[in-house]
């Protein structure tokens, strides 16, 4: 049970985490939002689409800045007891560092379950619904992006023009241009077009035309003439959309599966592997960084200019840990042995933070603080 200081300075934290969490979140959603607009205007989407697209983004951002609004939520709380002088009341009273992390260890201990359920579920999830609406959209350009008569660019290299719409939405004198893919050049030339649906997959299926394709090197075309030829609309989603999931949008579950064929010669690309390993990596960043704010600030301090150079030292240390892991996930990607460092950057980040706050030569030198504070 916590008693009643435990509580002030867990309400104290809480509202200085979720304050920030929620302001740096929407700050990089903006950012991040102003980007699909054309999602709207482009496509024709309604708004709200737009934001349910836009949306599916959080999780991935509340598990990158949930760590960071941590850091910065303590260091505010400790510098607001510090300059109230109450750390040093609490000093006086025998609170030591370990019973005055109490509440923030269960703090960071709910923002870590917070930033576990994001990058394990929430943010595989959001990334796969993200795909398929996405594809929906791009797959939906007939009806919203094309005009008639118009050279549309639907993708780069990816042009798309009729000549005029018919009875019943048939499409007449259709041209389609994919250079896409610059060894193999792909153009569809009919007299006719009409986009049906089967399942949950989309054809535009010409009729009366021909196909042209060139491989680089070739010096003739080689063409095909139809009577009917079926084009899967999902390929024009781009490669953004096209082909396999990518890493961070396969279920946790997968990847576990993948990893563990992996002992058998049959195991994942590294990009899987590096994406498996930094779900679960990312968790113990949030217990890491508590510490290391809890580390700078743990301790009453007299001066302002101390608690800035505490404050500073803590910030780089942060970066510097928080820009090691990236790298560190890009070389697992290449080199399977960095999965030791992978873990090892935030569990020593986290034991050498715990050291310095509680070790024995941390808590002599609080001693004279605390002798002070009483007489």
């Amino acid at each position: 049970m916590m008693s009643i200081v435990d509580r002030y300075i867990f309400r104290n934290g809480f509202a200085a985490f979720a304050a920030s969490l929620v302001v740096l979140t929407s700050v990089v959603w903006v950012s991040q939002a102003l980007r699909e607009v054309d999602l709207m205007t482009g496509k024709g989407q309604t708004l709200l689409l737009f934001l349910r697209v836009t949306g599916l983004t959080i999780p991935s951002l509340v598990m990158i800045i949930a760590p960071i609004a941590l850091f910065a939520a303590i260091l505010f709380t400790l510098n607001k007891l510090n300059g109230d002088s109450e750390l040093v009341v609490l000093s006086a009273a025998g609170f030591s560092p370990r019973r005055l992390a109490r509440p923030f260890l269960a703090l960071a201990s709910m923002a870590t379950g917070l930033v576990a359920l994001m990058s394990l579920w929430a943010m595989p999830a959001s990334f796969l619904e993200m795909r398929d609406i996405l594809s929906r959209v791009r797959a939906d350009f007939l009806t919203y992006v094309v005009r008639e008569g118009q050279f549309v660019t639907l993708d780069q290299g990816f042009v798309f023009h009729y000549r005029e719409r018919g009875i019943g939405g048939t499409l007449r004198g259709i041209f389609i241009q994919d250079r896409r893919d610059p060894d193999r050049i792909s153009t569809y030339i009919a007299e006719n077009g009409v986009t049906i649906e089967e399942g949950e997959n989309n054809f535009l299926v010409l009729e009366k035309g021909y196909v042209q394709r060139q491989s680089r090197g070739d010096r003739d075309a080689a063409i095909v003439e139809f009577d009917r030829y079926a084009l899967d609309l999902a390929q024009f989603a781009g490669s953004s959309e096209a082909g396999a999931l990518k890493p961070r949008e396969r279920a946790t579950s997968d990847l576990i599966a993948m990893s563990k064929a992996e002992a058998n010669g049959s195991g994942p690309t590294g990009r899987m592997r590096a994406e498996l390993h930094d779900r679960f990596a990312s968790p113990l960043y949030v217990l890491a960084f508590g510490m290391i704010a809890f580390a700078a600030l743990g301790q009453p301090r007299t001066t302002r200019q101390s608690r800035g150079a505490a404050i500073m030292a803590a910030i780089v240390i942060v970066l510097a840990l928080r820009i090691a892991g990236f790298a560190v996930a890009g070389l697992l990607a290449r080199n399977p042995s960095a999965v030791i460092l992978v873990y090892g950057l935030p569990l020593g980040g986290l034991i050498g933070a715990a050291f310095y706050a509680f070790g024995p030569e941390r808590r002599r030198k609080s001693k004279p603080t605390i002798a002070a504070a009483r007489s």
